[in-house]
């Protein structure tokens, strides 16, 4: 581009971008104005015409990330290690937290991600941007979960990627829906099954607040009887559900023919023996099946004491010599950090089955 027309565009004043899921529309001053003729956009941005400006108020999302607070947002309130809540922020509203209010339009929109927020107590709160991990140890409850140990397996041994297709089963509170969304966007698409109706509902909705609906579709059905819905498309299946041995037939019609990777999660080993069978019985291939547990180490600091050997022993004392007396105790010591890993491991969470579909 001429001079004349960076001029042109620095008279102007703005440069306005519209995004297209929120019909979000952000005027951007020339002061945001990048070194280089160029603009890395977000891939749901249309440009109005040639821009030079940085497009800084991107909607929130669980794919991708928003430097400020805005109306509509789901933000993450962190109260400490173990208490963080997420909370939908809305011009008027208010938050209570044992250090005080939190007042949405004063104290949290147009904040930054990350900023330290001052309670009507006078305590304090980090107010964080939502993340799957974040997610799962705040989202409320309609079912028993899958935490980031078996989720972090999951992913890996699934193969999962940026465009990757993805057939779930069941939707469940949505723990490993959203980590499977990250994962695979922007490109990629998840096919979640749910056989309860209202969980079904619910997860469609959180999934449009999040804005990551344009990722995924939400189905309520039975999948051991309807499938997923889809044939031939998916590069990998995760059954969460009582009788996955069931549903193995339907996940081998919904993987793409040149093959495709499965996982089935089971609290108990007699449903992993008849998963096993059925995955055996419809061609699978490199079955296993494992167990994740967390090992938490203890990190300490100790002291120790240095030992004092006295003087050196390969000189020989002369025969009529003294002998010397005993040196004095050392006093000396030196500190070190230690590790102690612990002696039981509780925590059970389930069995993950992993399979291959052979390319066909």
């Amino acid at each position: 581009m001429s001079k004349n027309g960076v001029k042109s565009f620095e008279l102007a004043k703005r440069s306005v971008w519209c995004e297209a899921e929120s019909i979000l529309v952000c005027a951007v001053v020339p002061d945001r104005l990048m070194s280089g003729c160029f603009l890395k956009v977000h891939p749901r941005l249309f440009i109005s015409g040639f821009c030079l400006f940085r497009a800084v108020a991107l909607a929130m999302s669980f794919v991708e990330y928003s430097e400020v607070i805005q109306d509509s947002d789901v933000a993450i309130i962190y109260l400490g290690h173990n208490s963080v809540m997420p909370v939908k922020v809305q011009h008027g509203a208010q938050t209570q937290t044992r250090y005080g209010v939190i007042r949405h339009s004063s104290d949290l929109i147009g904040q930054r991600y990350g900023s330290k927020v001052t309670c009507s107590k006078g305590g304090w709160v980090y107010v964080l941007h939502p993340t799957p991990e974040l997610w799962t140890v705040s989202l409320p409850h309609r079912t028993q979960i899958l935490y980031t140990t078996d989720i972090a397996t999951i992913t890996m041994m699934l193969d999962l990627k940026p465009g990757s297709v993805v057939c779930e089963s069941g939707t469940g509170s949505g723990s490993l829906s959203h980590a499977i969304l990250r994962t695979i966007a922007p490109t990629g698409h998840l096919h979640t099954v749910e056989f309860h109706q209202q969980r079904a509902e619910k997860a469609a909705e959180e999934f449009r607040e999040h804005r990551v609906s344009h990722l995924v579709t939400v189905r309520n059905q039975d999948v051991c009887k309807d499938g997923f819905g889809v044939m031939g498309v998916a590069d990998a299946i995760f059954l969460d559900i009582p009788s996955p041995w069931e549903a193995v037939g339907h996940a081998k019609a919904a993987l793409k023919k040149h093959g495709g990777r499965l996982c089935s999660f089971s609290p108990c080993i007699e449903q992993v023996q008849k998963t096993a069978e059925a995955l055996t019985d419809h061609g699978f291939e490199e079955i296993n099946t494992l167990e994740v547990l967390l090992r938490v180490h203890d990190v300490r600091t100790v002291s120790l004491p240095l030992p004092d050997f006295g003087p050196d022993c390969s000189a020989h004392p002369e025969p009529d010599a003294m002998e010397a007396p005993p040196p004095a105790p050392s006093q000396t010591s030196i500190n070190i950090k230690t590790t102690t890993p612990p002696r039981e491991l509780p925590g059970h969470t389930g069995y993950l089955t992993f399979a291959t579909k052979p390319r066909t």
